[in-house]
């Protein structure tokens, strides 16, 4: 079966009030599970062996269930077999106590569907207002904010343990400083790496159009 029907017959099996599902790609071929993982690059993969884990959230963290199906359709396209399998997923409250998820709270839900061994995120704040943009990069000075080109909002690197990148505890303060302030938005990732070993430098570099952050 094409990974793409792999994913939808799991979509299928979810309850109709989750939130988040967390996804293992496993293909055999090593060579293949390269392709693969960086076809799924707008999913923050996160390889080890010949496993690829991803996630899909309906709303804040993560790419959308439609957005999986069509990167999942492109492995397909290029002929790249594997297996497809829910790892976990999480429903949405029953009656949640706000209309909209909070940034902090988007960032803790960003953090629990990530692997334990991970170790840098590049992340994307996108505010519903350009008119915030300003006092909400102020607020954000702690994590080095830096302006997105294709909507309101900023990016930021996080280091888990050391390197380059605001600490997950500064981050999560400042997105809360944000949330004090009504100042709305939607987070995700846009890239995650694992268990990284810098040597001699300040950690792993990633590069965004044309520019090293």
């Amino acid at each position: 079966m094409k990974l793409a029907d792999q994913w939808r017959e799991i979509e299928h099996t979810l309850p109709g009030s989750w939130r988040d599902a967390r996804l293992a790609l496993t293909v055999p071929d090593d060579a293949r599970c390269d392709r693969a993982a960086a076809l799924l690059g707008p999913a923050a993969p996160l390889r080890s062996g010949k496993t690829i884990r991803f996630f899909t959230g309906r709303r804040g963290a993560g790419v959308g269930p439609d957005a999986i199906t069509r990167l999942l359709r492109r492995l397909d396209r290029e002929g790249i077999e594997g297996t497809v399998e829910l790892v976990g997923s999480e429903e949405a409250p029953a009656e949640p106590d706000i209309g909209r998820p909070t940034l902090a709270a988007s960032w803790d839900a960003a953090l629990s569907v990530l692997p334990a061994d991970w170790s840098d995120l590049y992340v994307e704040v996108e505010l519903r207002s350009g008119g915030q943009l300003d006092r909400a990069a102020l607020l954000a000075a702690p994590l080095n904010p830096l302006r997105t080109a294709h909507a309101p909002g900023f990016r930021f690197r996080c280091a888990k343990n050391f390197g380059y990148g605001a600490s997950p505890m500064m981050t999560r303060r400042c997105l809360a400083r944000l949330d004090e302030e009504a100042i709305e938005g939607e987070l995700g990732l846009v890239h995650a790496l694992s268990d990284t070993h810098p040597v001699g430098t300040q950690g792993p570099v990633w590069h965004v159009a044309g520019r090293t952050v």
